[in-house]
Formats: C-alpha cells, structure tokens, sequence
C-alpha cells in the first residue's frame, strides 16, 4: 500500500500505521480512509495530499 503525504506540513499517511488518533487501524488504505478525514498534524482535508513514489 502506498504512503501519501500532506503538502501543507509533511505528515506522511502510512497505511501500515494508520491513524491512531481517530481509530483507523493498520491496513487501511489512503483511498479507504473516509472522506472527511484530515491531517491529524494540520487538519488539512485529504485532497491536500499526494503520492510518495
């Protein structure tokens, strides 16, 4: 599964990881995670994020 990252301020999205703060699991995917979510670092929404190659 891919990384993306926020290019307001860095924070990287790892699905291996998920995001604890809002109880999203390991093993979801950028494009599973729900539409409104947002950076947990900036709270930029989830179109403020791209790629890692």
């Amino acid at each position: 599964m891919k990384k993306f990252v926020c290019v307001e301020c860095g924070y990287i999205y790892d699905p291996e990881v998920g995001d604890p703060t809002v109880g999203i699991g390991p093993g979801v995917s950028f494009d599973e995670l729900p539409e409104d979510w947002f950076c947990p670092i900036c709270g930029e929404p989830k179109d403020c994020f791209e790629e890692l190659d």
